[in-house]
């Protein structure tokens, strides 16, 4: 009965990770259905709950996201984070504030399996308020067999004093 009850459990668990691939496939199809799809699942209104099975199905298993940070005496700092601790950061801190991103232009570098991404983005605490705040994140890619995996994205804020050039405004 033991091995009856763990390997239903099992084919459950495969069944779930399996369908969670398909359901979300096609935002791993190609450069733009991941980035889009990244902007997407953190965007929404304060409250409204985010797909956290969608935007952690965009990341290699060991991917991180890594803001960067300015103090007042302009020492800049850096955190890890894996796609779990985004979340918790996310849904602890972000609840009661809408949060949108949405991508102003974007450069593009390939070679082989690697992709490199240059995304320049705003912010808004609604979706059509005004912009909060501007930056760049460097979002790198791996081009596996079927799909696009997240490895790393490397955010600057421009409030923490970098202005946005102009080459990273127009794609």
């Amino acid at each position: 009965m033991k091995k009856i009850l763990l390997s239903i459990s099992l084919i459950c668990i495969v069944s779930l990770a399996t369908n969670a691939q398909t359901v979300y496939s096609q935002d791993t199809e190609s450069i733009d259905n991941i980035i889009e799809a990244l902007y997407e699942v953190i965007s929404g209104e304060a409250n409204e709950a985010r797909d956290w099975d969608r935007f952690t199905n965009l990341f290699a298993k060991d991917a991180k996201l890594i803001p960067t940070t300015k103090n007042a005496a302009g020492e800049i700092s850096y955190r890890y984070w894996t796609p779990a601790d985004y979340v918790e950061m996310f849904t602890s801190s972000r609840r009661t504030t809408g949060f949108f991103e949405e991508e102003l232009a974007r450069k593009t570098e390939t070679y082989g399996s690697i992709v490199h991404v240059f995304t320049t983005y705003a912010t808004r605490a609604t979706k059509d308020g005004p912009t909060t705040n501007r930056g760049i994140n460097s979002i790198q890619l791996l081009k596996g067999k079927d799909r696009y995996y997240i490895m790393n994205i490397f955010w600057s804020a421009e409030s923490d004093g970098y202005p946005l050039p102009d080459i990273y405004l127009k794609d």
